[in-house]
This record gives C-alpha cells, sequence and structure tokens, in this order.
C-alpha cells in the first residue's frame, strides 16, 4: 500500500515559485486558460525547481514557454521519453531548459521542471489550455481551477514508474499568490457569474449583457479550488464559428474555419412528472479512511461517510416500486449488499445495512469493483445506471475511465466528488465516459440536493432521434470532426465540432445549421444561425489534429544559454496545497427533515405513530384527533407528513420531491379516503 503523493514535510528553504496570475477567456461553453507562473533563484547556487500541480482533467494544453529576460523560448511537444532525455542533456550541460508532462497514472497531475535557474536570476513559465465547462444541474456552467492536490491511492502492485513526487503544505499556508482575472462572452445575456471565492464587482462590457469581465478579488489564500459559474439561457442551442487563420494554408485544418454546435435540451415540467418505474440502481460508496474526513473545516461540518449514509437514505426511499437496487462498499476491498427488487422488506434491510457502513476499508480501490459490477449481466429490460460517491483521491484514474468506457454501452454511471481535491479528472471523466452526469460537493455544499438533482436525471426519458443538417451557400461543404449524437439524457450537454471547406473565405455570413429531435414523442426543431467568434481552434487542433493522448507526450524548452550556468545545482520543490483531514466531532442530531424520511414507508405512505408525531411537534393524540372519521389513519398520516413537507420545507424540495410524488400517488391509489389533493 503506497502514496506517490504522500504529505511532505516542509524545510526551511526558499520556495523560488512567487507568483500566479491566470487570465480566462471564457466563450459559450468553451474556455482558454493561459497561466504566468513568476520563479526567482533567491540562493547562492543554480536552482531547479520541481512544481506538481493539478488542472482540470478534459483540459487540452495548447502552449508553453518560457521568458528569462527579454527571451522567450517556445516549447515544443515530444514523445515523453525522448523530451526527459533532452532537458537532462541540457542540464547536463548547463543550459537551461523547461519541461512540462503529464502524470503517467492520472490526466489531472503535472509536474512542471525548471532547471538551472542561475542565482539572482528571473524566470516567467506561460501555460495555455482549453477546457470545456461542464453544466451542473441549476443550468450554469462550470470551470474550476484546482489549487488543492490531495495524496493519490496507489493499488498495491501498482507501477508507479511514472509517478510524480509531492511536496503538499496545509491549504491556506501557500507560500505564493494567485490572482485571476476572466473574460465571458456568450450568444445569450450573461445573468450572473458566481464563485466558492470571493470575487470583484460583475463588470458589463455591453448593453446586451452578452460580455463581462471579473476578477478573484485579493488575498486568496490557496484554501479551496477555485470555482466559477456563469449562467446563460444554457438550453438555447448555438452554433459558433472560429475563423479561418490567415497564415494557414486553405484546406488544412487551421485553414478553414471550424463551428462548435452545443445542445443541452431543457425538459419541460410534464415529462419531468413522468418517472420510470424500471431499472437497476446500483450506489457504489468509498468505504476508503478518507472518507472519515469531514467534507469541509467550517462549523457544523458532517463526515464524508456520515453524509454519505444520509444520502442512501434519501436515495433507497425515493426510488420507483417495481426498480431494483444494489449497494457496493469499497476501499482495499469491498463488499456487495444484495442486487434485490425494490420493495418494504428488501428497503428496510437495506436501511438496517446503511446504517452500518463507515469508513473502514482502508485505500481508495474502485477498479476492483467496477470490474466485479460489469461482469455480472445486466436485468432484462432494467437498465443497469450506478452511482459513484468517492473523495476520489486514487492514483489509477486513467485505467478506472477506460474501463468506464468499455461498458458505457450497458451501463450509465453518475459521479459525486465528495470534499476538497476531488480527482476531477476521476469524478468528470466517469460522468463523461459513462454518459451519466459529475456532481461535486465542496465547501458548505449539502451532497443530498445535488445527489437528488442526478436521480431525477435518472429517471427521465431522453432525447432521441438527433438530426444535424447544414445550411451553407453553393461551394460550401461541412465535414463533422466528432461522431454524431445518438442519445442525450436529461442533464447531459452536446458539443459538436465541425469543418467549413470550400470557397469559404468571400463569405460573409457562414450560414446556418438545423437541429432536430424528439423528447418524450415530441419533436423539436431549431435553427440557428453561426456566429462569427474566436477561441475554438485551439480546441480542435489538439483533439483532431494531433490525434495523441498527451500522456505520451511531454513540453520540452531549451534556452542555449552563451555561458553554460555553472556550480552544483540544488533541487527545490514547490508546494501544493493539500486539504488537511480535520479531526471528526461527533455527529449533531439527525434533520427533522431526515426523520421524516427515514419514517417513510416504500409504497410512499406514513404510519400514525408517535414518531411522526414528533417530527410534526405534536403528541401522537394531537395528531389523530382532528381525522376526519372516514379518513384512514394511514392516508391522514400520510397527508399530514405532505403538509408538513410543503409548509416548512420548501427550501428543500429538490430533497424530498420524489418522495413527495411517491406519497400522492399512494394516496390517489386509496378509494374511499375522502381526501382531495386538488
Amino acid at each position: 500500500m503506497v502514496n506517490c503523493c504522500g504529505l511532505i514535510t516542509v524545510k526551511n528553504e526558499p520556495v523560488p515559485l512567487k507568483s500566479i496570475a491566470v487570465e480566462v477567456i471564457v466563450k459559450g461553453h468553451v474556455a482558454t486558460v493561459s497561466s504566468t507562473l513568476q520563479y526567482e533563484n533567491q540562493e547562492e547556487s543554480p536552482l531547479e525547481a520541481i512544481f506538481v500541480f493539478p488542472l482540470p482533467g478534459e483540459a487540452a494544453i495548447c502552449r508553453f514557454s518560457a521568458k528569462i529576460g527579454q527571451t522567450e523560448v517556445v516549447a515544443e511537444v515530444q514523445e515523453k521519453q525522448k523530451a526527459r532525455d533532452q532537458y537532462d542533456d541540457a542540464l547536463s550541460s548547463g543550459q537551461q531548459a523547461f519541461l512540462l508532462e503529464e502524470s503517467d497514472e492520472s490526466p489531472d497531475v503535472f509536474k512542471l521542471s525548471v532547471g538551472s535557474l542561475p542565482p539572482g536570476e528571473k524566470a516567467s513559465v506561460s501555460l495555455d489550455y482549453v477546457t470545456e465547462l461542464a453544466v451542473q444541474a441549476d443550468d450554469g456552467l462550470r470551470l474550476c481551477l484546482p489549487a488543492v492536490l490531495n495524496p493519490r491511492y496507489q493499488p498495491q502492485g501498482s507501477d508507479r514508474g511514472g509517478s510524480a513526487q509531492v511536496s503538499s503544505v496545509p491549504a491556506g499556508s501557500v507560500p505564493y499568490s494567485l490572482s485571476l482575472s476572466a473574460s465571458v462572452s456568450s450568444p445569450h445575456p450573461i445573468c450572473r457569474v458566481e464563485s466558492n471565492c470571493p470575487l470583484d464587482p460583475l463588470n458589463y462590457l455591453n448593453t446586451e449583457k452578452t460580455q463581462a469581465t471579473v476578477s478573484l478579488a485579493a488575498g486568496h489564500q490557496f484554501d479551496r479550488d477555485v470555482e466559477l459559474l456563469y449562467y446563460q439561457d444554457t438550453h438555447q442551442p448555438t452554433a459558433i464559428v472560429e475563423a479561418a487563420q490567415t497564415s494557414a494554408k486553405p484546406g488544412s485544418l487551421m485553414g478553414d474555419p471550424v463551428v462548435m454546435l452545443s445542445m443541452y435540451p431543457e425538459f419541460p415540467n410534464d415529462v419531468m412528472s413522468s418517472m420510470t418505474s424500471h431499472g437497476e440502481f446500483l450506489f457504489v460508496v468509498d468505504r476508503s479512511g478518507s472518507m472519515s474526513c469531514l467534507i469541509h473545516s467550517g462549523p457544523g461540518a458532517q463526515d464524508r461517510i456520515g453524509s454519505a449514509r444520509d444520502t442512501l437514505l434519501l436515495l433507497l426511499k425515493s426510488l420507483p416500486i417495481g426498480c431494483y437496487f444494489n449497494i457496493i462498499g469499497f476501499g482495499s476491498s469491498y463488499e456487495s449488499f444484495f442486487p434485490v427488487k425494490y420493495s418494504q422488506k428488501t428497503m428496510d434491510e437495506a436501511l438496517q445495512k446503511v446504517k452500518g457502513i463507515r469508513a473502514d476499508l482502508g485505500g481508495t480501490e474502485i477498479l476492483q469493483p467496477l470490474k466485479h459490477i460489469y461482469s455480472q449481466p445486466c436485468l432484462p429490460d432494467q437498465p443497469r445506471q450506478l452511482f459513484l460517491f468517492t473523495d476520489g483521491e486514487v492514483g489509477n484514474t486513467k485505467e478506472v475511465l477506460d474501463l468506464v468506457k468499455a461498458n458505457s454501452g450497458s451501463h450509465r454511471c453518475f459521479s459525486f466528488g465528495i470534499g476538497e481535491g476531488a480527482s476531477s479528472a476521476l469524478i468528470s471523466g466517469v460522468a463523461k465516459q459513462g454518459g451519466g452526469h459529475a456532481q461535486f460537493i465542496t465547501g458548505q455544499d449539502r451532497m443530498q440536493p445535488k445527489v437528488m438533482q442526478s436521480l431525477r436525471f435518472a429517471l427521465q426519458p431522453a432525447v432521441v432521434d438527433i438530426s444535424v443538417k447544414w445550411n451553407v451557400p453553393k461551394g460550401v461543404s461541412v465535414t463533422p470532426l466528432s461522431p454524431p449524437i445518438r442519445v442525450i439524457f436529461q442533464g447531459q450537454r452536446a458539443l459538436l465540432y465541425a469543418q467549413v471547406t470550400g470557397e469559404v473565405r468571400a463569405l460573409t455570413s457562414p450560414g446556418s445549421v438545423t437541429v432536430k429531435y424528439s423528447l418524450a414523442e415530441q419533436p423539436k426543431q431549431h435553427c440557428l444561425y453561426c456566429l462569427q467568434c474566436a477561441g475554438l481552434e485551439k480546441v480542435v487542433e489538439l483533439s483532431v489534429q494531433s490525434g495523441v493522448s498527451s500522456a505520451f507526450t511531454a513540453f520540452i524548452a531549451v534556452h542555449k544559454v552563451g555561458e553554460a550556468v555553472q556550480g552544483p545545482m540544488l533541487r527545490r520543490q514547490v508546494p501544493t496545497p493539500s486539504f488537511v483531514c480535520p479531526a471528526p466531532a461527533s455527529n449533531p442530531a439527525m434533520d427533522p427533515l431526515l426523520q421524516l424520511i427515514s419514517l417513510q414507508k416504500a409504497s410512499g405512505s406514513w404510519v400514525l405513530e408517535a414518531p411522526l408525531a414528533e417530527v410534526l411537534g405534536k403528541t401522537e393524540e394531537e395528531v389523530a384527533k382532528p381525522k376526519p372519521a372516514p379518513v384512514d389513519q394511514e392516508v391522514w398520516a400520510t397527508v399530514l407528513a405532505l403538509v408538513w413537507l410543503y409548509g416548512f420545507k420548501m427550501e428543500a424540495q429538490e430533497e424530498w420531491q420524489f418522495l413527495a410524488m411517491k406519497a400522492v400517488s399512494w394516496i390517489q391509489a386509496q378509494k374511499g379516503s375522502y381526501i382531495s389533493l386538488s
């Protein structure tokens, strides 16, 4: 059992990294992020500075350069081992060199090496990457700039040959500063921009409010990942055109315009109410030791495993009659409860087992339980959907994602990253490869509403019969760069890229595109006029033109100085913030809402008894006395529970909406109840 990224004691040595400045350009659903890292050697010997840090899991790095004095050196992409050899050769000959490489195990961890920095010398290192923005359940578009890098668990016997050693300090104690500014433009008005960190006021650049700028407030302490969420009419399809590069040859990839089409269909309320009763729901819960940590360090924080237990209670009560379910806990080993049909008996048995769930299974090995799940035959006419709960601290992310992708035809996956530093590559990657939706529970977030949003997505019908027709002038053609989209589930966003070729340079307008699809057997159609915009060429250039995963390549830049750097070279590890697990406190008493939920039967009803009366703040006699004589006691109890939910817990409706739907359906099925629900 090995932690390749374990906490390393900080020595009393100067840190050569002084500051990080980040500029973000958001255009629609895509962001370009430019980071500049300022280094200074304040020691008396040459330095090699090693910095291991996180990036978004789906980021495509498109430029890496270094500036020493007035000289800029732009890096080249080389095969990884060749780049490492070139870097070592440069250092051994007294040259300055810069190497950027991706971790062999996880695409969200990178290692930056700055070599042969002479005494008193300054250097700035710049890296640019492009990433698609994740759509949140509340329709916000999310960009995460990861700062926290927690230790990643390596399964026993795994190859650590390419692992990067991390120097860590507690979050909030990082000795370098961060500044961030963002420019946001959208085809639709920007409603607002939010963050989990303090922001300066939003500044609109035009009267239409389609362009705005915002900055991170001064004094960021590196105690959390930085999240930016911006809100616009996300459901409206958009088509944005990237003009051809004037310096590129016509007919080449960058010599012709590229179109990005975004689709995020809106599901109307009548579709939302049509829950399916079919499906096999597998709840896969991380029970490793790190799940005993508190979700956050603020007051009233619950430990991660305790929050997972409460969430399982809510899920089990919300499942529709007729479905199948199972609960799998994993750590260094895994335990499976039982794949069973949902009923009062099986729900009660599962709830008893959930009460005993602890963070007691050692390390975080997700791969083996997933292999077990995928090896089990799916039930006929019961689509299998996985809900994965984890703090995301694993080292073999790529193996996990490959496995999920290989089984995506029969298994849909929803994922939940719990706490600061959860691997974005793992959480977002599992959802993307598994056709589901990813959620991150950070800061003061509560897990339950986010999980119920995903359950709602899992229970709804899908968008099908999708067709895309490009309407372009004669002499112009459109070539898709993305595979066709066959289906879109609720909560999923689809991005399609295409290249426009032919007689395009003289065009004043790139044309339009017609999108057709069917939702709940109702045909839909949108005709979109393509908007001229910039900023997409890097996405396409990296994903299509290179055709090579960055896991096998690295950026290398060598600054050939006139005089070789002299003297023995010292190595300095630049520390990365990590989340220090606060000592778990005694968990608070169960919330009244969860108490009420725990009393509901699988059918959707409640029983008129003392525990229900206690939640309602009454005695059992006070609750029973107003009941009309013809009304059944169980019907009366269920009505009272609904009245309490709608009267006192409307702010948490997202958590109990399925419970209420089950309760109403149960009441309507009772004959002679004399209760009107109109």
